[in-house]
């Protein structure tokens, strides 16, 4: 075999997994269709260690989430990637919404994170004066990233470790052989390449289930949804007058958590992102400017002191989703498919929110399903 473990799909978890398994593993790959790292989702996201708080009891989300703040925290203070452990509110503006915030802590027990605090009006003034809300959800762990920052870290380990990282490279093609699979690539330069490799991980993100369809698995459970999610930004100076992330109740069944305030690195501050399953799987990363109504809307009812004209689009970026619409939550996917025929296949599919949190978590996991299920020859 020419290679022993190729990863298709250089976002932030094949980053991830592929900084592990050079550490554990000789004649690792990692195939990247782009000219470089984290050019979709992974670069086009809210930059959020998220707490845990919303996913369901013993999901891979609640407990590879939970996990993975941990681990993000400790990596980000060993190798110096600037991160911010600002702490999140979550927001109850009406009478209604009291009873969600609550069911939320509950929620969050559930899956292990015991350190949020229900506040009162007075309590949340004093974190943040300039919000409005009757009560509050304050969840100390949630933090922000610099995610350009860890890509490039985990680009790194991986190279230092031993690992090949191959850009402008996209898989075409994907056969079953003896003892592994044969792998076709188109490049940069028009041409076909091909290689083999005993076993595969699709990281493809956007494209992971045609990633998956070109091996022979065909699922329409598995079939990624674009889902299109603007940001607007908040105009100086009022960028300057809140300094954590604000959050609403989410929508129902989680397809969305509502248009949130996040902060960032550099102390801008962005509304968003909404939620539209788009018709077709395009890139479409345009922004809406006729949104700012409806993004206005949204912010105001926990920011008072917003005018129409204090926000201006910002960025779109896209979910790789599973979750149909109206749908209950999906999970994330990650198996390894040797019960449908391909040994050695592991699948990571509908890596959407909290991917980027739990990126070592997940690495840690399929390390674990290469040495629990897979023998290397």
């Amino acid at each position: 075999m020419d290679a022993d473990i190729t990863i298709i799909g250089a976002g932030v978890i094949g980053l991830a997994i592929a900084e592990t398994l050079t550490g554990n593993y000789q004649n690792v790959f990692l195939i990247e269709k782009h000219p470089t790292f984290g050019q979709e989702t992974s670069s086009r996201n809210s930059e959020v260690i998220h707490a845990g708080i919303y996913y369901t009891k013993n999901s891979l989300k609640a407990r590879l989430c939970v996990e993975g703040k941990r681990l993000l925290y400790d990596y980000c203070k060993k190798y110096d990637v600037p991160f911010k452990n600002c702490g999140k509110l979550i927001v109850a503006t009406s009478e209604e919404e009291i009873p969600v915030i609550k069911s939320i802590r509950n929620t969050a027990m559930n899956n292990g994170v015991d350190d949020l605090i229900l506040l009162e009006p007075e309590q949340i003034a004093g974190l943040e004066p300039n919000i409005f809300a009757l009560k509050a959800l304050f969840s100390p762990s949630t933090g922000i990233v610099d995610s350009h920052s860890l890509m490039k870290r985990y680009e790194t380990n991986t190279i230092n470790n031993g690992g090949q990282i191959v850009y402008g490279s996209e898989v075409t093609d994907i056969k079953r052989i003896k003892n592994g699979y044969y792998i076709t690539i188109h490049d940069t330069d028009n041409k076909n390449f091909s290689f083999t490799s005993r076993i595969i991980i699709n990281s493809a993100g956007l494209t992971s289930d045609k990633v998956s369809e070109m091996v022979g698995i065909n699922d329409n459970n598995l079939k990624i949804l674009f889902c299109k999610g603007e940001y607007f930004r908040l105009n100086p100076p009022k960028n300057r007058l809140v300094s954590r992330l604000v959050y609403p109740v989410p929508h129902h069944n989680m397809e969305g958590i509502g248009v949130h305030v996040t902060i960032d690195m550099g102390g801008g501050v962005k509304l968003g992102p909404d939620v539209k399953y788009l018709e077709s799987n395009v890139y479409d990363y345009r922004s809406t400017a006729s949104k700012q109504e409806a993004f206005y809307k949204s912010a105001k009812k926990f920011l008072p002191f917003l005018e129409y004209d204090d926000i201006a689009p910002e960025m779109a970026g896209i979910r790789p989703k599973i979750q149909k619409p109206g749908d209950p939550p999906s999970d994330f996917y990650i198996m390894e498919e040797g019960r449908r025929g391909y040994p050695g296949f592991i699948n990571l599919i509908g890596m959407e929110s909290p991917g980027l949190t739990s990126s070592i978590a997940i690495a840690k996991y399929v390390n674990d399903l290469i040495a629990n299920t897979i023998i290397l020859l």
